[in-house]
């Protein structure tokens, strides 16, 4: 358990940056060297490396060098895993809140209707 938790640090931590996440939505279209990668930001090449070995050390993302070209690509089973965890708190929140609105409506049936009295003013 401790292992997944922090599996999913590294991942949530890697998604927290944006220029991180553009990488991540441009690469669900398909491959890209590090250098088309870069092509969008004002950012320096190195700062996106850097980044890229953040997303590679997360596991949302896995590289492959063919010479002198870094080519990088999703990693649908890392992203698969935070889904699932969104998923599973998602379904939690869902379930209570639904509990929580059929006390509410119970209670708003159970209860006389009864007119409210106008607040007083206090001087």
């Amino acid at each position: 358990m401790l292992e997944r938790s922090s599996q999913l640090d590294r991942i949530f931590h890697a998604l927290s940056d944006p220029t991180r996440r553009a990488v991540i939505d441009r690469l669900t279209r398909g491959p890209a060297s590090v250098s088309e990668l870069a092509a969008p930001f004002e950012s320096t090449l190195a700062a996106i490396v850097q980044h890229v070995q953040v997303l590679e050390t997360s596991g949302l993302i896995a590289t492959e060098k063919v010479g002198r070209t870094r080519t990088c690509r999703i990693s649908a089973q890392a992203v698969a895993r935070a889904e699932r965890w969104l998923s599973e708190r998602r379904e939690l929140w869902e379930g209570r809140f639904d509990r929580l609105g059929a006390i509410v409506e119970s209670d708003c049936q159970a209860a006389p209707k009864t007119r409210r009295a106008k607040p007083r003013r206090v001087r």
